[in-house]
């Protein structure tokens, strides 16, 4: 099994991590078995938490770390990063 898997993500929706992106963030990775963490502006929170995602109050433009961690960790940060780059399929 790979080590853990980290991605630098920006935020590039217009509203950030509101409870709507959080939610898409947090059913994406629901279909995985790995841990998720998400980290910014000094706060580490489990990305699997729309609670936790929803605390970290990161807006458009800020940059987080995902931290992945488990035996399907390639494909549930491909799936993360690939929703960030569609902007949470929120952005025309």
């Amino acid at each position: 099994m790979p080590d853990v898997i980290e991605r630098e993500l920006t935020i590039g929706n217009r509203l950030g991590l509101h409870a709507r992106a959080s939610a898409r963030l947090v059913q994406v990775l629901a279909g995985y078995r790995s841990n998720a963490t998400l980290i910014a502006k000094g706060r580490e929170v489990n990305a699997k938490s729309i609670m936790g995602v929803m605390l970290l109050a990161a807006g458009p433009g800020t940059s987080v770390l995902l931290r992945v961690d488990g035996v399907d960790e390639t494909a549930a940060a491909a799936a993360v990063a690939d929703l960030f780059e569609r902007k949470f399929d929120e952005d025309a």
